[in-house]
């Protein structure tokens, strides 16, 4: 089970626009880089996905499409310079975990197939070449960025060019801390769950069809609809009792019955590929009872009233014992800013925070632990919080002294910025760009086209078979 939409209708209007694009439009070169070419197509496609995904039309964006295929050229030719490359099963995993998502929106692998007009094997191989160049790219990027290191000199330095007119205004900001206390079913609560698992797997091994019994059993929302089948993914995707019995097994066989935190599972193995693995699983999810909600309550009743008696015992200290929550217990139970994770920041803005304890920690003192209180999370699962509010800062104009890190990853953001902008700078004049009239007009393409093609006033169509 994986360490865990666009609604039909936009899916619906992104083939739509794309088929439609293939069948009344004539193909032509929009740029050339180096010995590369990008086609028209290419931009109206992923100009089709744009707007698939609510967004408004908006000319603008397919002169930001256009740049962005060339500059993913330039890093992928740098990259053949500097031998970088990615992996087959890297590919693999990023192609599957692309289809997974469609196959979801569309509704069925079938219907996709219907609306794509060819089928899912043939599409995956026409997207590789294309998907394998766009994580060459990124992994180019990546190394041109490197050795950036942002020093105190650099953050304060980079504050001061900001007018002070224009400084944003922050939103008040907490550092909330969590113990949580998930309801938790006892054996003989689980025996009907995991019997109904056996079932199921009983009734594959006496013939019936996997794929058709996931798609009218299994509770697992991601994989259900496709048969169950979760594509190729190596040993990190999976959760530990998971990757044991898919790395286990042989291609056809099946595991018994067994348990995870997401329920009860049995999967086969389809395919073996390297470190990637092919499987299919049915997932059935316990119910949880009025009786182990009230377990865990007694349990957070019990943990609070020893908390608020034993100062020797920290928050930070009970939460990596007590709480059930494995993405907050190991960080002294203190939430991140899931709007920033790559800072890995406690700061959250309240407008951020889910609404239910942002209404709770609203209402309390700093230092203070709120008593056990019932949640219920966006999927509907039920626990009971014991809350810590460590900080809180109103709304106020950034500075340096309460904002330190957000002007850090601002600093830092505007170096990396700069890195990519020079390199391209320098790149692009040593490489032949030709640019078709339509996007030379584009803002941010002025200048791109090397001086050969400044004078390129047409360009001739040339039908390209779909």
């Amino acid at each position: 089970m994986r360490k865990f939409g666009l609604v039909f209708l936009s899916f619906t209007l992104f083939i739509s626009f794309a088929n439609a694009q293939q069948k009344h439009t004539l193909d032509k070169i929009a740029a050339v880089v180096g010995g590369s070419i990008i086609l028209q197509s290419d931009i109206e496609l992923k100009y089709a996905t744009y707007l698939a995904q609510g967004s408004p039309p908006n000319p603008a964006v397919k002169c930001q499409i256009a740049q962005s295929f060339v500059t993913q050229k330039l890093l992928a030719a740098q990259a053949i310079i500097d031998s970088i490359d990615v992996k087959d099963d890297e590919v693999d995993a990023d192609i599957d975990r692309r289809m997974r998502g469609m196959i979801q929106r569309a509704g069925s692998q079938d219907r996709l197939e219907q609306f794509l007009g060819r089928s899912v094997i043939q599409y995956k191989d026409e997207i590789r070449p294309d998907i394998k160049e766009e994580l060459i790219a990124q992994k180019m990027q990546q190394k041109i960025t490197a050795d950036i290191n942002t020093t105190p000199e650099d953050i304060k330095k980079f504050f001061n060019t900001i007018p002070k007119d224009s400084l944003p205004v922050i939103n008040k900001t907490v550092e909330v801390g969590e113990i949580q206390f998930d309801p938790k079913l006892n054996e003989s609560e689980k025996a009907y769950f995991r019997a109904k698992a056996q079932d199921l797997l009983d009734r594959v091994k006496k013939g019936e069809d996997m794929g058709a019994l996931a798609r009218l059993y299994s509770q697992d929302p991601g994989s259900a609809i496709q048969g169950g089948d979760l594509g190729f993914a190596d040993r990190t995707t999976f959760v530990k009792e998971f990757a044991a019995w898919a790395f286990r097994l042989k291609a056809g066989e099946l595991s018994p019955v067994f348990e995870t935190d997401f329920g009860f599972h049995f999967l086969q193995v389809i395919e073996r590929r390297g470190e990637q693995v092919h499987v299919r699983h049915i997932l059935i999810t316990p119910t949880i009872t009025e009786a182990s909600l009230q377990r865990a309550k007694a349990k957070a009743d019990s943990v609070y009233d020893f908390l608020t008696k034993n100062n020797k015992i920290t928050f930070s200290n009970a939460a990596a014992y007590y709480s059930d929550n494995k993405e907050t217990k190991y960080n002294g139970g203190m939430m991140l800013n899931a709007a920033d994770v790559e800072t890995r920041t406690t700061y959250i803005p309240t407008d951020k925070l889910d609404p239910q304890i942002a209404l709770m920690v609203d209402t309390m003192k700093v230092g203070s632990m709120s008593k056990p209180q019932l949640f219920t999370d966006a999927a509907g699962k039920k626990s009971y919080k014991i809350l810590y509010l460590k900080s809180s800062t109103n709304a106020h104009k950034m500075n340096l002294t309460d904002d330190y890190p957000k002007i850090k990853e601002y600093a830092t953001n505007d170096k990396i910025n700069r890195k990519v902008s020079e390199w391209f700078q320098k790149r692009r004049k040593q490489t032949f760009i030709k640019i078709d009239p339509e996007y030379q007009q584009c803002t941010n393409m002025k200048g791109w086209a090397s001086p050969v093609d400044e004078s390129m006033t047409t360009t001739t169509p040339a039908e390209v078979k779909p």
